[in-house]
């Protein structure tokens, strides 16, 4: 009501000496969205009542030509014109109106229009008309979607039942416009009639299908809008909550003549259309009965990306980094990446022999880097096909974690030298619910790539399952509205509408920085691949498919009829690319060794030797000087800003810190400060993310202060410890694991010179990020040669918080671990163990032990997973600190702590040696004392589980001869490291003493509630150890 007040104050006759020209300068429009001010006015003595058209919807319409008569009384319609002249002259609104004059007839002057005032005109059918085109507009901006001309095979299963079209035109034809318009008349639509074909009327400022011109007549706007919104594309877009973004969008879609492309163009176009398609009929040929996820259906993609990459290149990008499933893959790694085609035909040699290390993948899984230059605009452009598993989707947030690091190792900071693209299916992109994690993601600070271009290729079903039971939504890509990414569906069988559609998403990424996705409505000519027989299961629609006629014969049709090409031109455009096929092919046949490191998504130049070796086997010490680690203390317990203010329990944490660094012992919050900001200071970047990291989940690390009385306002010490340091990241993260865990391996990736940490709230979270782990972490370098060292920061520990909470799963980490249980190792301990596992794993239990091993993971000379489970009891332990005499120059990482205690005085005589690890040792050592045992029992820590330190546990069993051999730990029988840790024994002491342990197997890692668990834990375990002795 308030506006529609506004409105009728704004209508009210102005005084008789105003001239109209007074009247345009009272009102002030400033730019960029300022109040407009009108000086005072009489009052209108007509009631709001009495004028029915003066409604809340259509006061917006009224005010808006209000305004546009103010400025120029020309710019409106003769009848609005007179209406506001006869209303400033004293008339109320309803006898102010005058109709316009007929258009045969002589055109009355304005004088004998104005002097007609007390004919009653029927005001509020104009006024109702132009609302009704307003909403004919927006009804066209908001579902001309659901009737525009998507589906290639014209058999779409998407059902708008439930949400009819109130465009309700169903042909785009114009002659069918009787019949339309008598249905929109049927279905009461806005008031509109066929009569109202013909008239004229003022476009609304919210469309842009007008061009240069103002106003145009109902049958004009419905074609135009047709063309707009109902053809080969349809555009989502009416649910951004940013007027500039619909605006900009609605300029390019409506306005007229947009798709139209020089000859040069469209011939371009052409000659991928013939790479795409014929690069799979050749394999088809050639291995016609081997998997190679083809691309027929969608060929069209092919000059979609490359479309993609020639606009980007355009405007200043310089890599790209992409992602995609299986379907596809070797022709983006040949057509758009650039591989050599001998080395993709080569992979189908069976007979081929790997001379690298690993497994290796299918072909249709393996990444590729390469820098090219862009044949368009003539500059150099990295792209990176990234690795992945079968996994769909899990790819998505590693490719958005490499793209951020890129972007800031470059100084990238708003996403304009690098980007990524991301391919995806139509059931996995509506499905999978990392999709929604990784668009979670995308506006973080810590995590945004300033946009992403998602192209979906949309084969309107997931292998054999239809869309109508493969997701609730309309179309597959509807989760991308959560960040207001708009959403360009396109026919791909259309590739001019594609390539459209392409610069439109390369300019919207390069405008606004934020998401946006490509729908390529396609179809999948074969089945799942070239094997597999889909009419079991969608019969009709291969059918269809069977009939369907290639898009690159369409589109080659097209052109010749056009005159663009000549079939001569056309057919030689074929030939030259099959040439091209039968010589790589031909070169092919002499390859006999696959060189998987040819398809590395992620080089490090410079890190390995030539040949992709270390440059060294060893491992300097990780050891700080004095000064190094007093500086790094004091800064670790202070607030290097000025006039900042502090929690108070804040400060006695930092006090406490204080006093540790002057009796020169650190705890594992220092310990762990003191890794970190000695890399920093010699040139390491670290990143370190996971949920509530900046003060710790158990508020011990506190990395970030915050000013107690300024908001926002944050202090990170981190960053003072040096003037050259390298920059510190701490980031807390989303509630994510699976696409959180994905991004930070997407960082470690991409350079081997940082320091990269994810640590899970509490440790058995990490198991909805298992994907990342079992497909990429643990095997990524056996399939694709490809090192990353991650660290993994795991809390693990049974304090009594009963199941959840308590185990981070050690059993299964080192299940998947590949050393030999049953063989000692001949190699080199130190080093070349490390450098032939798949993964280290250590549970520490000291403070310089936690300080080495992160150190270590930097100074070796190369680059594996690290599992760290990390202490919950042993922060704030007072007997879990350590001395700075263990972390000075010559000190390094202990694989294996032995008893230093009154056993080594005299070995012979010790009945029991106990393995432990982590912080079940505090509780053994207490116990033992207890028991005055400390003469009797040895107890060994091993710290590193993987690779295991056969060498070190055979030099503590050797020297106590006469000692049973007992594993402790805290978790039971069938979880935790017993299974692991047993073969491993017996194999050190080549299977001649027995490994004895006692706990029982439980379905939950632990049982026990808060208030029995100190007493009943602590019992079971010691007597154990202590008492009896079963196998």
């Amino acid at each position: 009501m308030h506006r529609l007040r506004t409105t009728v104050v704004r209508l009210r006759p102005i005084a008789a000496p105003q001239t109209a020209k007074s009247q345009s300068q009272a009102r002030l429009a400033a730019v960029g969205g300022a109040l407009r001010t009108f000086q005072p006015m009489r009052s209108y003595t007509a009631s709001v009542s009495a004028e029915p058209f003066l409604n809340g919807t259509s006061s917006n319409y009224v005010e808006e030509m209000y305004y546009a008569w103010l400025e120029n009384p020309r710019s409106v319609h003769k009848s609005w014109d007179i209406f506001f002249r006869n209303a400033n002259a004293g008339a109320p609104p309803g006898a102010a109106y005058q109709s316009p004059p007929p258009l045969g007839g002589a055109a009355l002057g304005l004088a004998n229009a104005q002097a007609m005032v007390g004919v009653q005109p029927n005001v509020e059918k104009l006024v109702e008309d132009h609302l009704a085109v307003q909403s004919l507009v927006r009804a066209y901006q908001v579902r001309g979607h659901h009737i525009a001309k998507l589906d290639p095979l014209d058999i779409s299963v998407v059902d708008f039942d439930e949400a009819p079209v109130m465009v309700g035109l169903k042909k785009v034809d114009l002659s069918g416009y009787k019949e339309r318009l008598y249905d929109l008349t049927a279905e009461e639509f806005y008031g509109l009639d066929e009569s109202d074909l013909d008239k004229v009327f003022r476009l609304p400022t919210t469309t842009f299908i007008g061009g240069s011109e103002s106003t145009l007549p109902l049958r004009e706007i419905i074609q135009r809008l047709e063309m707009a919104y109902c053809q080969s594309i349809g555009v989502e877009f009416m649910f951004i909550n940013d007027l500039e973004q619909c605006q900009w969008i609605r300029q390019k879609f409506e306005r007229p003549g947009i798709m139209q492309f020089t000859l040069e163009e469209k011939r371009t176009l052409l000659a991928r259309m013939v790479r795409s398609t014929r690069f799979e009929e050749f394999l088809q040929r050639k291995w016609s009965s081997e998997k190679r996820f083809g691309l027929e259906g969608c060929e069209s993609l092919i000059p979609a990306l490359k479309t993609i990459i020639d606009k980007s290149s355009m405007n200043g990008v310089e890599s790209i980094i992409m992602g995609m499933p299986h379907r596809g893959r070797l022709n983006v790694l040949a057509n758009v990446i650039r591989k050599e085609l001998d080395q993709i035909f080569c992979q189908f040699d069976s007979k081929l022999e790997a001379a690298d290390e690993g497994s290796g993948d299918v072909k249709y899984h393996l990444g590729m880097w390469h820098r090219r230059i862009n044949r368009v605009t003539d500059r150099n452009i990295t792209l990176s096909l990234m690795a992945n598993p079968s996994h769909l989707e899990a790819v998505d947030p590693v490719v958005q974690g490499k793209t951020k690091a890129e972007q800031f190792y470059c100084g990238d900071t708003e996403g304009n030298r690098v980007m990524s693209i991301l391919l995806h299916g139509d059931a996995a992109f509506a499905g999978q619910g990392v999709v929604y994690e990784t668009f979670h993601l995308s506006d973080l600070p810590s995590y945004t790539t300033h946009g992403t271009i998602h192209v979906v290729v949309n084969n309107q079903i997931g292998f054999t399952t239809d869309p109508r039971v493969a997701r609730s939504s309309s179309y597959p890509t509807d989760v991308a509205k959560v960040v207001n990414a708009p959403i360009f569906h396109v026919n791909a069988d259309d590739p001019e509408a594609v390539m459209y559609v392409c610069n439109v998403a390369a300019e919207w990424r390069a405008t606004f920085h934020k998401d946006v996705v490509v729908d390529l409505v396609c179809y999948r000519r074969n089945g799942h691949n070239e094997m597999d027989e889909p009419m079991f299961t969608q019969p009709l629609m291969y059918k269809q498919i069977k009939k369907q006629k290639g898009v690159l014969q369409k589109y080659a049709e097209k052109l010749i009829a056009e005159g663009a090409v000549t079939r001569q031109e056309y057919e030689e455009e074929i030939a030259k690319y099959d040439k091209i096929c039968e010589e790589a092919h031909a070169r092919s046949k002499d390859e006999k060794i696959l060189h998987i490191k040819h398809w590395l998504d992620s080089p490090w130049p410079g890190f390995f030797n030539m040949d992709g070796q270390p440059k060294s086997m060893t491992s300097p010490s990780t050891g700080l000087t004095e000064e190094e680690l007093g500086h790094i203390g004091h800064i670790a317990s202070s607030v290097p800003v000025e006039d900042f203010t502090i929690h108070g329990g804040l400060s006695r944490i930092l006090k406490g810190r204080a006093a540790m660094v002057g009796q020169r012992v650190c705890d594992w919050a220092l310990g762990e400060y003191m890794a970190f900001g000695s890399l920093l200071k010699e040139g390491t970047h670290i990143r370190l993310s996971g949920q509530d990291v900046e003060r710790g989940t158990f508020s011990h690390r506190h990395h970030v202060l915050h000013d107690q009385n300024v908001d926002k306002r944050i202090c990170i010490p981190m960053n003072h410890i040096a003037p050259n340091q390298a920059p510190y990241t701490v980031c807390n993260s989303s509630l994510s694991e699976y696409g959180v865990l994905g991004f930070e391996l997407g960082f470690a990736m991409a350079s081997p010179n940082a320091l990269v940490l994810w640590e899970a709230q509490f440790g058995d979270f990490h198991n909805t990020a298992q994907c990342i782990i079992d497909q990429f972490i643990c095997p990524g370098q056996a399939k694709w040669v490809r090192q990353n060292g991650i660290v993994l920061l795991l809390p693990h520990g049974m304090e009594g918080m009963g199941p959840e909470h308590s185990s981070a799963r050690p059993e299964r980490f080192l299940q998947m671990c590949n050393e030999d249980p049953d063989a000692y190792p001949v190699s080199e301990f130190a080093v070349r163990q490390l450098y032939d596992c798949n993964w280290i794993i250590v549970n520490c239990s000291t403070p310089a032990n936690y300080f080495h091993v992160l150190r270590r993971q930097i100074l070796q000379p190369f680059r594996k997973p690290l599992i760290v489970f990390t202490p919950k009891s042993l922060l704030r332990h007072p007997d879990a600190k350590s001395n700075f005499d263990d972390m000075l120059p010559g000190t390094h990482f202990q694989r294996l702590i032995p008893d230093s205690g009154p056993v080594c005085e005299k070995p012979d005589g010790v009945k029991r040696i106990v393995f432990c690890t982590g912080k079940v040792y505090y509780e053994l050592t207490r116990e033992r004392k207890n028991r005055g045992m400390d003469n009797t029992v040895a107890i060994a820590r091993i710290e590193q589980l993987s690779p295991f330190p056969f060498d070190q546990v055979k030099v503590e069993t050797d020297r106590y001869p006469n000692a049973d051999l007992v594993w402790c730990q805290e978790e039971h029988k069938n979880q935790g490291y017993y299974d692991y840790v047993k073969p491993r024994l017996r194999t050190t002491v080549d299977r001649t003493r027995p490994v004895w342990y006692d706990q029982p197997p439980s379905l939950t890692p632990l049982c026990f509630v808060l208030k029995v668990f100190s007493l009943l834990s602590h019992v079971c375990m010691c007597e154990c150890v202590f008492m009896y002795m079963c196998v």
